[in-house]
């Protein structure tokens, strides 16, 4: 198998986690447009004020040096995460970062070509402080929320398939069917405003979060990410396995995965927008 894996444990805070992240040429690519990376918290203050942070992306086949805008996104959001005021809403935050990093893309495609370039990548991140988990994305890239043995979907991607399946101008089965199911209607770098989507939610001791680009879940359902990934098995040959199943069904594309296990949280409640520890 091609790729790099990247196993980590996280800073044994009130929030503890297992995190492991894998990416895949795939079998028929001879490079890689897909870039991921995260933000560990080095002490207890950082991780209560910051938090814990991943993100992935995909560069858009087909377009000006994906590999470059995905890259570019990753490491200016993974850049401007810490440095961001203590105890942030990690909505508004994602948001900023990710609106900063598609203006980031957007500059670096009219320096390389000024006459216009089709730089551009998708994107989904996930931060976590406390006994929340916030979600941004624009593109496919997905997130799921694995729990009790389900795996439920926590982004909506940004293509036309899609838009017209929310419409109810197709079914879902002619969605997942559709030539055009690729075609992305919001990503980083093609224009100079996104329209960023977020989602806040309660994460459980026990829950696994799951990010990943189409390479994985155009051929991996639900059913398989829950029963791979919720399982209790090690997270590395979680991923490995998800990936290995994703090249055996198609292997047409790059294959990225985040997996983040929750294994303790801090509760806290929240008043005039601070938080407090719950007894």
């Amino acid at each position: 198998m091609s790729g790099q894996s990247d196993t980590r444990r996280a800073l044994e805070t009130m929030l503890d986690l297992d995190f492991v992240q894998l990416s895949d040429d795939g079998r028929l690519r001879t490079n890689n447009e897909d870039y991921l990376g995260y933000f560990q918290p080095a002490t207890p203050d950082e991780g209560r004020s910051h938090g814990w942070f991943f993100v992935l992306a995909d560069g858009v086949g087909g377009h000006d040096q994906g590999e470059v805008a995905s890259r570019a996104a990753v490491e200016n959001v993974l850049a401007a995460f810490p440095a961001g005021p203590a105890e942030e809403p990690l909505a508004a935050m994602l948001v900023r970062l990710v609106r900063s990093a598609n203006q980031h893309v957007y500059e670096i495609a009219r320096r390389a070509r000024p006459g216009g370039s089709n730089m551009a990548t998708t994107l989904v991140a996930c931060a976590l402080r406390y006994n929340r988990a916030v979600v941004a994305h624009a593109g496919d890239s997905r997130c799921y929320l694995v729990r009790e043995g389900r795996a439920t979907q926590l982004t909506r991607d940004h293509t036309v398939a899609q838009d017209r399946e929310r419409l109810k101008l197709r079914s879902s089965r002619e969605t997942s069917n559709a030539a055009k199911r690729n075609v992305l209607i919001r990503s980083l770098g093609i224009d100079l405003f996104l329209n960023v989507d977020t989602s806040e939610h309660q994460v459980l001791p026990g829950d696994v979060l799951l990010l990943c680009c189409d390479g994985l879940h155009h051929s991996v359902s639900e059913a398989d990410i829950a029963a791979v990934a919720g399982n209790g098995t090690d997270l590395n040959s979680a991923a490995r396995q998800l990936v290995a199943l994703a090249n055996q069904r198609d292997g047409s594309d790059n294959i990225s995965v985040q997996l983040i296990r929750v294994r303790s949280v801090e509760r806290v409640g929240i008043y005039r927008g601070r938080p407090y520890k719950l007894r």
